[in-house]
């Protein structure tokens, strides 16, 4: 089990990232999405609550040069289910969970995102309504944009104080390279809050954007969430 801080510590971009597990204190589930940027477009962002989990939305829209792949809503919640995504297909996969199609194949429709000569890989996750959860990544076949890799994670009995962790890139460089192989194991320590902002104090100052942490109490209670945006003061 590694120690997330000091992974992210240690990069200077893993882009977006997604942490999913159980709280130490085995009573929550967790949930942490971040992103980062390096242009100007990218950092020219916030999260913003919605009636069913986030969207991103431009902190200057005069700023804005492109949103289509800047401007999505990164957790929709539906029917108990969490999904928490790094664009578009967050709707893809709520609209076929509605429709009776699984995570897993609603994904095999998508593909990695196609920002040439990065083509960031689309990264997903969803947790379920007792407490398990997956993960995907769709990226290219190192760096060949021919052909679509899709590879699916699944976690069907958390364990108290562990999580998972998959993020875009694997560092900062040009072309930026993608993550490779599993999700990695962390320890998840300490309160929903602590635990969010050790993570966004992790991340570098420069390139980190915005965060959002959310913990769903296995007992069926309030949701406990929070949003940490770096324009905003944070």
């Amino acid at each position: 089990m590694k120690n997330v801080f000091e992974l992210l510590n240690a990069n200077s971009y893993p882009g977006r990232g997604i942490i999913i597990g159980r709280c130490a204190y085995n009573e929550f589930s967790f949930i942490i999405y971040f992103i980062m940027g390096r242009s100007e477009n990218s950092r020219n962002r916030i999260f913003a609550a919605t009636e069913d989990g986030i969207r991103t939305q431009a902190w200057d829209p005069a700023k804005t040069t492109d949103p289509s792949l800047i401007i999505y809503h990164p957790v929709r919640r539906l029917e108990g289910h969490v999904i928490v995504t790094n664009g578009d297909q967050t709707d893809t996969i709520r609209d076929g969970l509605a429709a009776g199609i699984s995570f897993e194949d609603s994904l095999r429709g998508r593909k990695f995102e196609p920002d040439a000569p990065n083509y960031t890989p689309r990264i997903s996750g969803l947790l379920l309504p007792d407490g398990s959860y997956r993960l995907s990544i769709l990226k290219t076949a190192q760096g060949d944009p021919s052909c679509c890799q899709r590879f699916f994670f699944e976690y069907d009995r958390p364990i108290a104080g562990q999580g998972h962790f998959i993020s875009t890139y694997a560092g900062d460089g040009d072309p930026l390279p993608s993550f490779a192989g599993e999700p990695v194991t962390v320890a998840m320590k300490g309160s929903l809050e602590t635990f969010a902002r050790r993570v966004w104090d992790s991340l570098n100052g420069d390139n980190k954007v915005s965060l959002f942490g959310l913990g769903i109490p296995l007992d069926e209670g309030k949701p406990e969430s929070i949003i940490i945006n770096k324009h905003e003061g944070a």
